[in-house]
């Protein structure tokens, strides 16, 4: 009981090094706020993929009573040690990822088209916005078949756990 202690304790300082870390990159000021823009950046860094659902709710966790459009260090850190502990907000592992592809993909090409791509994506679950898709589709399309090779781009946004 008091090694398992002991071990999440060294796992919470080493989450706090991480952090900071990260918090800092966009603390342009040195004064230990960030723009509350930045806050899922910040997160997506650690390692972590919420929603944005989920992203609202912790933003909504960690602002000030009355929101100023910026996140102090102090409320980040232990809602954020906390996250990381538990280890919410994983990836999607690679193979529901492309169980996923598939399913769209009827005729089993191996492939969707940008404009299939671009429908799934913005019209179904959660929308991605203008930006989203744009980031997405310079990243995922085949300039010259104009298509999504879905294994090699599974492949290319797998994040490591390590």
């Amino acid at each position: 009981m008091a090694e398992e202690k002991e071990r999440e304790e060294l796992a919470a300082a080493e989450f706090h090094k991480k952090i900071k870390e990260a918090f800092e990159v966009f603390d342009h000021e040195s004064n230990n706020t960030v723009d509350v823009r930045e806050i899922g950046t910040i997160i997506r860094s650690l390692g972590c993929c919420p929603s944005e659902g989920e992203l609202h709710d912790l933003i909504a966790e960690v602002e000030e009573e009355e929101p100023t459009g910026y996140i102090r260090f102090e409320k980040f850190l232990p809602v954020m040690t906390q996250v990381l502990l538990e280890r919410k907000y994983r990836p999607i592992p690679e193979d529901v990822l492309l169980r996923a592809f598939e399913v769209l993909d009827s005729a089993k090409h191996g492939f969707l088209t940008k404009e299939e791509l671009i429908k799934y994506m913005t019209e179904e679950g959660e929308p991605f916005s203008q930006e989203e898709m744009e980031e997405m589709l310079s990243a995922a399309i085949d300039p010259e078949s104009n298509s999504i090779h879905y294994k090699d781009y599974i492949t290319m946004m797998a994040i490591d756990e390590n």
